[in-house]
Parts: C-alpha cells; structure tokens; sequence
C-alpha cells in the first residue's frame, strides 16, 4: 500500500491530475504515463464515465505507487463510495465544512475547493489538507494569491485549480502558490496518451525549471 504522506508527496511534485471525462478502458494508459513523467497525485472526477471504476482500478493497480482519489465529491453517499475503493484522496469543487471532517474520519486526504479567504480558513479549521482555490481562471488570479498567502499560514498547501499552464506555473509559486490541480492543460477527454504524456513531460519539465 502507499506509504508516503498527501504532505511528502507533494514536496516531491505538488500537481494533482485531473483526468476529467477519462473512461475505465483507458484510465491506465493515461495514469501510467503521468506516473513515468513524475506525477503521484491523481484524481478522477465523479462526473467522468463510470468514474468509481476507474477509481478502483487505479487504486488496484497503482495504489502502492500513487495517491488515487475522486474529484467533484459532493455528497455523503459518494464519499462513502470512495471510501470504499481504499483510494485515499478527496478532493471537491467547493467548502463543505462536514464532508471535508468526514473525509478526515474516514482516514482520507482532503482537498476543498475555495473562493475567498472565509472559506479557506473554514476548510483549513475543519481539517483540510490542502485548499484549492478554484475556479482560478475566475479570478486575477496571481494577484488573489499573493493576498491570499500574505494572511494564510505559509505551511498551506494553496493550490490554483483552473488556467493553470507549464508557462505560468512559476508566476504562481512566485507569489505564494505551493502545488496546483492539473486539468484541461493536462488532460482532456478523448485525447491520446501520447498528448497526455507530453502535456505531463512539460509540467514536470516547468517545476524542474522553478527549483533550479
């Protein structure tokens, strides 16, 4: 079974992948190429094709190298759903001060979405691993997070979910972002695993840039 922490993991790369509208006969193939460029984070949105298949069968094949979730969690039923793959991340669009406690009971990772800073303390108070303000492209986005970091604990992993490109992934950090959620810059729906496989190289190859 997995070993590393929500908090090692991203240390070592702080981007989840989204892979939003994948189907189960080609999850795989798209995960193992994220896997092979550096990627230990990946969620499967519910509003995907038979998403809960998909969670299990990367949680059953990748689940000692990888942390697997779902994404769009917004009620009770479908987290007790996750909780039963044996995936260990949670991850919703929105501030649900009672899912997120739940998820962090049930022995899950929780990843909430967030808008202004009342929702991101409430999230973080209610135990929140990691807040993702979303949906970033919303925004002016490099600005609300510089504000943002100046008020919220420099230890919280703030992470912009939306717009989020390999050429403006060290705008962000520069301001205060510590990791992000990966989407349509990474994978879309339908798209070829070798797309997915570049698209991931050239994430990787953005951090990689930012830490020299």
């Amino acid at each position: 079974m997995m070993t590393h922490s929500f908090n090692a993991l991203m240390h070592e790369f702080p981007m989840v992948a989204i892979l939003r509208g994948v189907t189960p006969d080609e999850v795989v193939e798209h995960a193992q190429v994220l896997l092979n460029a550096g990627f230990r984070l990946i969620e499967v949105p519910l509003n995907s094709p038979d998403a809960f298949t998909s969670i299990r069968t990367l949680q059953e094949r990748f689940g000692d190298q990888a942390l697997i979730g779902a994404g769009t969690v917004l009620t009770m039923p479908q987290l007790t759903e996750l909780v039963a793959t044996g995936a260990k991340l949670m991850v919703c669009p929105h501030t649900d001060v009672e899912l997120i406690k739940a998820a962090k009971v049930a022995g899950l990772y929780a990843m909430p979405g967030f808008f202004t800073a009342s929702e991101a303390f409430a999230a973080l108070h209610a135990g929140a691993d990691a807040v993702k303000l979303f949906p970033a492209e919303a925004l002016p986005t490099i600005n609300v997070v510089k504000a943002l970091g100046a008020v919220i604990p420099a230890e919280t992993w703030l992470c912009p979910v939306g717009g989020v490109t390999p050429d403006n992934v060290k705008e962000y950090l520069n301001v205060g972002a510590r990791g992000f959620g990966l989407g349509s810059a990474l994978y879309k729906k339908g798209q070829s695993v070798e797309t997915t496989r570049a698209n991931a190289e050239a994430f990787m190859a953005a951090w990689k840039a930012y830490q020299k």
